[in-house]
């Protein structure tokens, strides 16, 4: 597993229980529901979460169908992004990170996810972009470190300071030999 794939596992694990709240209702029509308010987004942020791409996304883009609150369709689309991330799909991640924004414009996972989709794609000043509005939303963020590492990688990768050389000292008769 590559340190992407990593670094999507565990930003899903907090979109998960997104995915599975109930939220929108006010206190009067507040109901006790017993396990997630939408099984497909559920069952495919876990499928996401253990590696299984192909069936994360298709359970979670069979969510999205029925999402009916604003906070799934959220979590759902961000999920989404790291899924199609995940199989190196950037066009349709970078769509389904924008939904996620457009619906929630101070989704840190959304912003996360969209600046591996811009890292990936080689378009850094986007990523910057995306890591800065992350920093500002939660910048005590494991995941966010890691995607700040990995800017920093490809933009501004560290050279050795020092050169090894193994070679040893041969004497004159060595060298001949």
């Amino acid at each position: 597993m590559t340190i992407a794939h990593y670094l999507l596992l565990l930003t899903l694990l907090g979109s998960l229980a997104l995915a599975q709240g109930t939220a929108g209702q006010s206190d009067a029509t507040a109901k006790t529901v017993i396990g997630p308010g939408n099984v497909d987004l559920a069952d495919g942020a876990a499928a996401l979460r253990i590696g299984e791409a192909e069936d994360g996304v298709r359970l979670t883009q069979r969510g999205l169908a029925t999402a009916g609150s604003r906070r799934d369709r959220v979590a759902g689309y961000s999920n989404l992004c790291a899924g199609l991330v995940m199989l190196d799909r950037l066009d349709e991640a970078l769509e389904a990170c924008n939904r996620a924004l457009e619906l929630d414009d101070g989704h840190w996972r959304s912003y996360s996810n969209r600046a591996l989709v811009y890292l990936k794609q080689e378009r850094y000043e986007e990523a910057e972009r995306d890591i800065t509005a992350c920093e500002g939303l939660n910048p005590n963020a494991r995941t966010l470190k890691t995607i700040r590492a990995m800017y920093r990688d490809a933009v501004d990768p560290v050279s050795p300071s020092i050169i090894i050389d193994d070679r040893r000292d041969a004497t004159p008769d060595e060298a001949d030999r």
